[in-house]
Formats: C-alpha cells, structure tokens, sequence
C-alpha cells in the first residue's frame, strides 16, 4: 500500500474512533473532573492568609458557582498591589516614616503626658505606618457643604506657592466651579497646582471629560490614582481605589474629611430623582500636622508618577505652633498590609469608659469591631452609632442592616438620619478628649482595600466641636429600637443576610 493510501487508512480509522465516542457524556465527565478539581484547590488556596469569614464566602461562592465563583476570585479575591506598585509604595512608607528625621522636627507630642490608653493607641498606630503624633495644631468642623468648598476655594486664593490637591471624586460642576477658578487664579499667578484623583471613580461620574479638559487648559499638573488601562500596562485589582480626601496649601493650611469635591446630589440622575443630597464633615487644619497631610499627597504623588518632591516636607510653615492641639495622621490601605486604621480604632474603643459615639454611612463591622462594641456596652459605656436611614449603594445598605439586631440587643443605640439626606460624614468620640476623622468607613473595604486617611485628636476644644456636630444628628435623627426591628419581613432579612455574605468577598 503507498503511504498516501495507509495515511487514509489511518484517518479513516481515526474519525471512526473519534465518532464513535459518546460526545455528551464525554463532556459531562470532563466538567464534572474541572468542577471538583476547583473545589478541591479552592480549599487549600482560598483560606490562605484571609479571615475566616472572608475566606467561607469565597468558598461558598466557589463550591455554588464552581467556574463563575473562580473566575470573581482570580478578578477581585486578592488586596496585593502589583510588585513595582509595592516597592514604590514601601519607598513612600518610608519617606513617611522619616517624618520626624528631618532637621528642626521638635514638635512631637511627649507621650508620657497623654492617658494611657491613647498613649497605647498612638504607639501601636506609629508603628503599624501612622505618623507620628503632634502638637500645636488648631482644626475647625464644618458640615456645610457648600461652605467647605468655599472654604477650600478661598484658601487656594490665598495661595503663594503651591496647592496639592487629591480627592477621591473630583468633578467640575456648578457647586465646585468656584473651586477650580480658585486653582485658574493661582497658575496664573505662578502657583504650582497638583492634582490626584481617583480614576475608577473619576470616569464613573458625570462630567470628568469635562474635568480632565479643565485642568489641562489651566496648567495644572495633575493624573488619575491606581488607574486601570490595561492596555497602558496599568492593572490591578480594579476595586482597590484610593477613597483619600485633603488639600494641602503652602504647607500652611489643610483640608481633610469625608467629602469629595462634587456637587451634593453627585450629579447622578437616580440620585436626583430621588432627591438624595450628601452629608458630609470637612476639617481645616493649620499648625504641624498639615505636615502629615503632605507626606501622604506627596506618596500618592511619588507612587503615581515616580516624582519625589520631598522638599516639600521642609516647610517651615508647617513647624508652626497655633493651637494646642495633639493630632496623628493614619494613611492606610493596601500597602500597608496591617489593616492599621482597623487596629487603631479597635484599640481606642477599648479606652472608652463613659462614652462611644460613632457616625458611619457604610458600618459592616467585622469581628474584633463588634467585640469592641460589646464589650463597651458590658462595662457601662454608652454607645450610639448614627447610620442614614436610606442608602445609595444597596448591597452594602443591606449589609449593614444585617448587624442591627446584634448591635440593639448588645445595648448600642442606633440613630438614622432622615432622607433625602447621605449621611456621609466619617468620624467617632471617645469620652470627652478623643476623637478620630478622616475617610474611612467601618467596613472590610475601608479596612482592606481602600487607601484611606484619617486623624487622630487629643483636645477637649475639638471633642467639644465635634458634640455640637452629634446634637444636629441628634436633631434630625430617628431612633431605631429592638421592638421596631423584630417586625422586619422576612425577604427583608433575607435580603440583609445575603448582603452581608456578599460583603465578605474581599
């Protein structure tokens, strides 16, 4: 036979056996060896440095949906920043932890002189990647939203050499205009105008063409933090987000807090329809720790644009004393690695011994939170948590519904406020001289993936600020009781227990 024959042959013999193969249960066997292998790994892999809870719902999500449940793990189940973002995010770490190196740096707050227990605080914070706390500083409240931004438009005027600016959602609309003209008339007359903002978030709301052409015609320097371009090679896990909020002017003058630089409505039509407006908390600062807020613009800035600008931690405007307050600056996220913000609130609700007053829009507490709480209420101290009574991101809305019945039957007294109004404001006071604000929620996302920053006061004067601020949530709260609570449907509390699995898939 020539080869061209027995080359037929074979084929023939070939396609006889491939038709000969039962096609179906071929490719059932076959899924079924995939479904378990996943299942299988998923086990020895999924647990794997992950709390306990976090780890059963991707199991869960696993086991349920075996190849949909494994491909949201490879796409979100992992908080680590990409290898070159890690080692410029340790070299920020360190320019940060060098705070108190440079040259006429005297103004740390003496440690043995605060109360133990914020002294303990204080140190664990310092040592998890806090700054180091200071003394000196004033800081004034304001929760009028519009007036903030007047505020930060005025200060931006009064400019002379420079504005670093970085917001999670930064947007020109009609309510920041005035803003953004401030930042025209400072390039104009010679400031350096830096920007950061968020990119996720950025081209998720309305009008950031308009925004990014705005400042590309000013003159501004500016680029989106932890972009997602992956054809610029810029990737990672696309819900990491930096959720930071501050403005730093001259060194002299800083903004921190819970807004974003956005009208209140977030120009979002389902928001309007509704008629739903934003509550939030904003902080000036002068004096120290204005300094703190540099270093953490000038790390994003280094870890976004390989630009170091240490210089600017030399200002002598910042080594100003106006106050008497004590101020500590705690960034956290990601390149941390330690969930620092986590630690430090959790060890500083243990101080509480009259009082614990807390204000969080997205509260999904995990364990050692809860623990905290608890045993708070156990030793007499009163505790409130002041919650909004309607939600704009659902899943987590239901998500933290889920906790309430825990949290009334531990003692702990929740307030709602009232619609159309977010309360967005970040922030909670411990007896009657320490308070921690800044941009971070008490939940897993602000713990594990969020690059946050918050601040921690040691000061009568500010606390006492910070109650006026807790008398109008006060007024324009209802109480949620136990009794109003066990009549729930129970899709409702379904819905809530599903929420708060879903919640845990970090």
């Amino acid at each position: 036979m020539s080869f061209f024959g027995a080359f037929l042959t074979e084929a023939s013999d070939s396609v006889g056996y491939w038709e000969g193969i039962n096609w179906p249960w071929a490719w059932t066997i076959f899924v079924l060896i995939v479904d378990n292998v996943i299942r299988v790994v998923a086990v020895f892999v999924v647990p794997r440095n992950r709390r306990p809870t976090a780890g059963m719902a991707w199991l869960m999500a696993i086991f349920f949906l075996p190849v949909p449940g494994l491909l949201l793990f490879l796409l979100i189940g992992g908080n680590r920043l990409p290898r070159k973002r890690r080692k410029m995010q340790e070299a920020t770490n360190r320019l940060v932890s060098g705070l108190t190196e440079q040259e006429g740096f005297t103004l740390g707050t003496s440690l043995p002189e605060l109360p133990a227990g914020l002294r303990n605080a204080v140190m664990l914070g310092r040592s998890l990647g806090a700054q180091p706390m200071v003394r000196g500083n004033t800081a004034s409240i304001s929760i009028d939203y519009e007036g903030s931004l007047a505020q930060m438009a005025e200060a931006i005027r009064e400019s002379k050499s420079y504005v670093h600016i970085e917001f999670y959602i930064l947007v020109l609309d009609d309510a920041t205009r005035d803003v953004f003209e401030a930042m025209r008339e400072a390039v104009d007359r010679g400031v350096i105008v830096r920007v950061l903002l968020d990119h996720v978030s950025a081209v998720r709301n309305p009008g950031y063409k308009r925004t990014a052409k705005f400042l590309d015609e000013i003159g501004a320097q500016w680029t989106y933090m932890l972009p997602v371009r992956p054809w610029r090679g810029q990737w990672q896990r696309p819900d990491l987000r930096n959720h930071r909020k501050l403005l730093v002017v001259d060194g002299r003058v800083g903004f921190m807090g819970s807004q974003n630089l956005v009208d209140s409505s977030y120009n979002k039509p389902s928001n309007r329809r509704r008629g739903l407006h934003w509550k939030d908390l904003m902080v000036r600062l002068e004096g120290p720790v204005v300094l703190g807020l540099e270093a953490v613009f000038l790390g994003d800035w280094y870890l976004e644009t390989g630009e170091s600008l240490t210089d600017y931690l030399k200002s002598e405007a910042s080594l100003q004393t106006p106050g008497t307050l004590d101020c500590q600056i705690l960034p956290s996220g990601p390149g941390y690695g330690s969930e620092n913000n986590l630690q430090v609130f959790t060890s500083l609700m243990y101080t509480a011994a009259r009082r614990l007053s807390i204000t969080s829009p997205y509260f999904v507490p995990d364990g050692s939170i809860m623990h905290a709480l608890r045993a708070a209420t156990a030793r007499g101290v009163e505790v409130e948590l002041f919650v909004s009574e309607t939600g704009d991101q659902p899943v987590v809305y239901h998500a933290q519904r889920s906790y309430y019945e825990e949290l009334l039957r531990a003692g702990v007294r929740i307030f709602m406020f009232r619609p159309p109004y977010i309360l967005h404001s970040k922030h909670f006071t411990i007896d009657d001289s320490v308070a921690v604000v800044g941009s971070s929620n008490m939940d897993q996302r602000s713990f594990n993936l969020n690059m946050e920053v918050s601040m921690v006061v040691n000061g009568e004067e500010f606390v006492r600020e910070l109650d006026k601020v807790v008398a109008y949530y006060h007024e324009n709260s209802r109480e949620l009781t136990l009794e109003e609570w066990e009549r729930q449907s129970l899709p409702s509390q379904m819905l809530d227990g599903l929420a708060r699995l879903t919640s845990a898939l970090q």
